[in-house]
């Protein structure tokens, strides 16, 4: 009797691991085109706009990596939907900038970083806006490169607003084109959706 149960124990644990570990090719295939058509358009901005000394044209931040893999890795997931993914960053962003005003002159100038991002997802949770990334964007407005941190307010609109808005965009485009997936997600038969059907996701609310 044990043998048994600690066999079957064992083909229920190994299902288990099949069914999370296991990943359909083309749904990651469309992973990979989507987080690298957002990001090389960030990116590409960057290239084109960025200037040394040119403070206001700066794009590309290492959050949105973060970001890429919520929108295009987990696109069902709840953080990975537009009102967190925007709202979110745009909170955690404006905080990162404030706290950094408020300390980065004084000698608690190490106290920061940390109620940067505590602060960030407590106004997260709050809002029910809860996108992890926003914790690195707030991050990156205390302890960023000297142009980033000398934004100010600015910060809040480019990068990261350009860029979310960026992201959304080649989410909603590229994650679409997949039989399998839904962006932004909602309840609905996907199979019997067509693409523009389901990039018009206003219609829907």
């Amino acid at each position: 009797m044990p043998t048994q149960k600690i066999k079957k124990g064992f083909r229920k644990a190994r299902l288990i691991a099949y069914r999370e570990t296991s990943h359909n090719p083309i749904d990651n295939l469309w992973a990979f085109v989507g987080s690298f058509l957002g990001l090389s358009s960030i990116g590409l901005m960057q290239n084109i706009f960025y200037t040394v000394g040119n403070l206001d044209a700066l794009f590309l931040i290492g959050a949105f990596g973060a970001s890429s893999v919520l929108l295009f890795g987990m696109t069902n997931s709840p953080p990975s939907q537009p009102r967190k993914l925007i709202f979110g960053s745009l909170i955690s962003a404006f905080i990162g900038v404030s706290i950094y005003k408020v300390f980065h002159s004084t000698d608690y100038i190490w106290i920061s970083p940390a109620l940067t991002v505590s602060l960030s997802i407590l106004a997260m949770q709050y809002t029910k806006t809860l996108h992890p990334p926003g914790g690195a964007i707030a991050l990156i407005a205390n302890i960023g490169s000297t142009e980033v941190r000398e934004m100010g307010y600015f910060y809040v609109l480019n990068p990261v607003l350009s860029g979310v808005l960026t992201l959304f965009i080649a989410s909603v485009l590229i994650n679409n084109l997949s039989k399998n997936r839904l962006y932004p997600y909602r309840e609905a038969d996907i199979r019997n959706m067509k693409y523009w059907d389901k990039i018009r996701f206003w219609k829907s609310h």
